[in-house]
């Protein structure tokens, strides 16, 4: 059975829509929060929303195309990252590195907090346990990778073996195995755990919110027989009107949406459980936070700092791939109860925040169209 609805750590509120972005007032009647929640005190998180909203927004309107930035984020790999990016379009170049400094500077802000972990033995054990089972290690190219499902990271589990030899080439045709030949800190001794997070090169990839959860949606409950059992069985028990017999295949997007509003974020499925809870990145210190967006830009760029062989190139996608667009993102977030996104939105807030996402545009003059 799955959990009945659970305090989440931050309290809902309500969430009046401008523009591309979302503005966020708090509740009346706010509901107690855990103390071990991984969300920020609301009045800070909301601050930093709006300023580096605003900056997406003078970004989208070209405001800032001229200006002088600051590299991304990263340890003495800043100069390489900008010479390779100059080969790029000047505009998007400039955008994407203004991108990256809202990100840097938003994480350090909100990190800085003192009540924001600082390293990963400060976290709860149940965090703790999480982030070391999604690091990855490459102990011959000392670099650790947090991997997010649904942000490429079956393309980056295949380039770690290639790199380790387990794989002869990144392009062989077989079924991932996303646990052997793998080596995860969670496998290693506290002080092997220390040294590599002191030393070695830290990356990982993120995608916009609420994009990554219509993809476990559309992946999960569409294609995967036990997800379906697993999980949309009980789903559609819970949240249908007259469900009758199902055998999970047909769980609708709001009713997914209902399902993660009731869950408690430290149990959830990793598939949509919130980046910031799969890769903590106040306790770890990542030296370069790639986009999903840019994947193959990023990807290149993370492969020249580990030092691949050059022969070594990120994975083309799939061809069975179903891509979400942005009109089919917004045509499911259009056509479920705005109340529902509403409630919602501030579970995911971290993952908005950090990573510099605006929220969905979902007013009824931009769904109509």
């Amino acid at each position: 059975m799955l959990p009945r609805r659970l305090d989440t750590g931050m309290a809902r509120s309500n969430i009046a829509i401008s523009g591309s972005l979302v503005n966020l007032r708090p509740s009346v009647n706010t509901v107690s929060l855990r103390r071990h929640s991984a969300v920020l005190p609301s009045v800070l998180t909301f601050a930093v929303i709006v300023a580096s909203g605003g900056l997406l927004l003078m970004i989208e309107k070209g405001m800032l195309n001229h200006m002088e930035t600051p590299s991304p984020r990263g340890i003495g790999v800043k100069s390489d990252f900008i010479r390779n990016a100059r080969n790029q379009d000047p505009i998007v170049d400039t955008e994407y590195q203004i991108v990256q400094e809202i990100r840097n500077r938003t994480i350090r802000t909100m990190c800085g907090q003192k009540n924001m972990p600082h390293s990963i033995w400060t976290l709860p054990p149940v965090q703790r346990r999480t982030v070391l089972q999604h690091i990855l290690v490459s102990d011959k190219h000392k670099f650790l990778y947090c991997y997010v499902p649904k942000v490429a990271c079956s393309n980056w589990k295949r380039v770690m073996k290639v790199l380790n030899g387990a794989l002869e080439n990144v392009d062989v045709k077989i079924k991932m195995d996303h646990k052997n030949d793998l080596v995860f800190l969670a496998d290693l001794k506290p002080e092997e755990i220390k040294y590599r997070l002191k030393t070695y090169f830290k990356f990982m990839f993120v995608r916009d919110p609420m994009e990554r959860l219509l993809s476990a949606y559309r992946n999960k409950f569409g294609e995967i027989e036990a997800y379906q059992k697993r999980y949309g069985v009980e789903i559609i028990k819970r949240y249908r009107k007259n469900p009758g017999k199902t055998n999970g295949d047909d769980v609708t997007f709001a009713e997914f949406l209902h399902y993660l509003l009731d869950e408690d974020v430290e149990k959830m499925n990793e598939h949509w459980m919130p980046i910031y809870n799969l890769c903590q990145p106040c306790a770890v210190t990542y030296d370069f936070i790639g986009s999903y967006e840019r994947l193959h830009q990023d990807a290149q760029h993370v492969l020249q700092q580990i030092g691949a062989p050059a022969h070594i190139q990120f994975p083309e996608r799939q061809t069975w791939y179903k891509p979400v667009t942005k009109q089919t993102l917004h045509y499911y977030l259009c056509n479920i109860p705005q109340r529902l996104l509403r409630d919602l939105l501030p579970k995911y807030i971290l993952d908005f925040s950090l990573y510099t996402y605006p929220f969905p545009n979902t007013t009824s003059a931009f769904c109509r169209h």
